[in-house]
């Protein structure tokens, strides 16, 4: 069977699924098995998808005008076709950059294996450049890693006010500019040093 799903990227009236219809109904899609979404690509709440997802079945074929309305990024797209394909459910695009993939032959296999590969070499090259920038920074006497709320005169400050009864904790967080639970993660209620404030006095 197959199921289509189309999306646009606002849902205020500017953009129309109409189009996305027309052409998967043209695709022979039933018009009863398309399902929909107005929401941004990036956007993890995506409900008509997760429907969709849940209603494909083995053997279905999951039916796209343009490969850009099913993914986030590429790689959130290859691991979704990975995650179908190894539920025996295949894909076809029917328009757009991605027309030659049709997951149900041997040449759309192909050309989703290329996609595969890009997503594959694009990661690692975001890790090589990563690297290569916490290297650079460590060269220039910076550590990579979460910057800390407090200095260690601050957390000095906060040991030595939490110690006496009568603080206010809220007081003593406004004073600091940050929030009572960010204290706390800094130190306990009688002063003692907790994980991040031992981590900001040990470096």
């Amino acid at each position: 069977m197959l199921i289509g799903y189309a999306r646009v990227s606002t849902a205020d009236g500017r953009q129309s699924l109409d189009l996305q219809h027309d052409a998967l109904i043209a695709a022979g899609v039933a018009q009863d098995q398309i399902y929909s979404d107005q929401a941004s690509g990036k956007k993890d709440d995506r409900p008509g998808l997760h429907a969709c997802l849940k209603a494909l079945r083995e053997g279905d074929v999951l039916t796209v005008w343009k490969l850009d309305r099913l993914g986030r990024s590429l790689h959130h797209l290859v691991k979704t076709v990975t995650l179908l394909t190894e539920r025996g459910i295949g894909l076809r695009v029917l328009t757009g950059q991605g027309a030659a993939i049709d997951t149900t032959t041997a040449a759309g296999r192909l050309s989703f294996g290329i996609f595969a590969a890009l997503a594959e070499f694009e990661s690692e090259l975001i890790r090589e450049r990563t690297m290569a920038g916490l290297t650079s920074a460590r060269a220039r006497g910076r550590k990579g890693g979460r910057r800390f709320a407090l200095s260690k005169a601050q957390v000095r400050l906060a040991q030595a006010a939490m110690a006496n009864r009568e603080t206010s904790v809220t007081s003593l967080s406004k004073e600091l500019g940050i929030r009572p639970v960010t204290l706390y993660r800094y130190v306990d209620s009688t002063g003692q040093l907790r994980d991040y404030g031992k981590r900001v006095l040990e470096g």
